[in-house]
């Protein structure tokens, strides 16, 4: 599809690394209160929203408080501690690279290596939205500050079903506004029973521990493999949806020359299993660019193959229209956050499209399991980088945290605001 003649807005949201310098743990005394002062534009439409609590701040020895005095940012540098405060613990290397958008604090949570956090994560995620806007110098989202519109400056449907052929301009208009693409009929329904006999025919290949694959223990104790890795490398039929003119005409819908991943695992194919008790399958709330490095890599775009079709109890995505646009919870689903949550059914073939930075999750099958592959679109690299360090965290992750169990999960997942 040539797209010289074609108006296409881009979804490259990168920005060159941060000359901000943390030479210090009193970085957060004095170059983040000084940095606040000339950005805090950024802050205040949300302070009634956040209604931030004070958090204590400990690098090493020292300990600082951050808090919010007559609607301005105060830290203190501040050996005492109430016995109720929330308190966070980092190494200086961590606040750099926190800084930085290297990581997030919900990567070093998620990863175990998080030094200590006593009290309410979720203030600790509110306070990292103030940091993030006095950094980049972008607002945090806060309800009633956006819209969907097409166009023609008409309201979108949120649900709207395309087909490969549907108008490109309007299908990247759908994307730049809402963060996601349902496209019907991409794959013909014999490559996909192809793709789901190879996932049982090669899925003896991977073993816990082998650095190739994720596993999660169900309900009646057996232990499955939910992610094969490099999985085009076992199954034709992967690999010929892997270099299928689908996957380039999707890029071709964003003007910013997105390509299909490389290297040695460019396609994963993800077993959605019923009564998955420890480990994660069906992550919940999160943007890809959760771990870290929103600022290097976002926009990519993850592009979901359907195998097998889900729908709401055998685990559909569901996403959180025009999330990618906005300054939230890079993980979970804030309590009154207003944005429509969409859900994304799909029958055998389908796809999905979604943004990097669109806060989107699996709902936990409840009567069918779910075969799916994923497979990412990459921006071209800006210059030499290092992915190693969330690398790391991501697969660490999957042996550190479990997903809610589904009853749970079922019981608030149409309720806004619940993770």
């Amino acid at each position: 599809m040539a797209t010289d003649s074609l108006t296409l807005d881009s979804v490259d949201r990168r920005r060159p690394p941060t000359s901000i310098e943390v030479d210090g743990a009193s970085f957060l005394s004095d170059g983040l209160v000084d940095l606040a002062h000339k950005r805090w534009n950024q802050v205040v439409p949300a302070l009634d929203w956040l209604a931030l609590s004070p958090m204590d701040v400990v690098i090493g020895e020292e300990r600082f408080v951050l808090a919010i005095e007559n609607g301005r940012l105060f830290v203190a540098n501040d050996p005492t501690v109430q016995s109720d405060a929330t308190i966070v613990e980092f190494t200086l290397e961590q606040l750099r690279d926190i800084v930085a958008d290297q990581v997030t604090p919900m990567g070093l949570f998620s990863s175990g290596k998080l030094l200590r956090l006593d009290g309410k994560l979720e203030l600790l995620l509110d306070w990292w939205l103030v940091l993030r806007a006095i950094v980049d110098d972008i607002p945090i989202h806060v309800p009633g500050s956006m819209d969907f519109t097409a166009l023609d400056g008409s309201q979108l449907d949120l649900t709207t079903v395309f087909r490969l052929n549907d108008d490109p301009e309007v299908m990247n208009r759908f994307l730049t506004q809402c963060g996601y693409l349902h496209i019907a009929g991409a794959f013909p329904q014999e490559l996909m029973d192809r793709i789901s006999a190879d996932m049982d025919i090669y899925a003896p290949v991977y073993s816990q521990g082998d650095g190739k694959s994720w596993w999660a223990t169900l309900d009646d104790g057996t232990d499955r493999v939910v992610r094969m890795q490099g999985f085009h490398s076992h199954s034709a039929a992967t690999d010929e949806a892997l270099h299928s003119e689908v996957l380039t005409t999707v890029a071709s819908l964003m003007p910013d020359g997105h390509e299909v991943a490389g290297g040695t695992n460019p396609i994963e194919a993800l077993f959605k299993p019923i009564g998955v008790q420890k480990g994660i399958s069906d992550v919940p709330w999160h943007k890809d660019c959760a771990l870290g490095r929103h600022r290097y890599d976002c926009c990519a775009a993850t592009v979901g193959i359907s195998v097998s079709g889900a729908a709401a109890r055998s685990g559909q995505l569901r996403a959180v229209a025009g999330s990618h646009r906005a300054l939230l919870w890079s993980s979970m689903l804030r309590d009154g956050t207003d944005l429509p949550v969409v859900d994304l059914p799909t029958e055998a073939g389908d796809i999905t499209v979604h943004l990097s930075c669109t806060l989107h999750m699996a709902q936990p099958p409840v009567d069918a399991e779910r075969r799916v592959l994923y497979t990412t679109l990459t921006l071209p690299d800006q210059g030499p980088t290092d992915r190693s360090h969330i690398s790391e965290i991501r697969e660490a992750a999957s042996v550190t945290i479990s997903q809610p169990p589904a009853e749970q999960e079922r019981s608030t997942s149409d309720e806004p605001g619940h993770p």
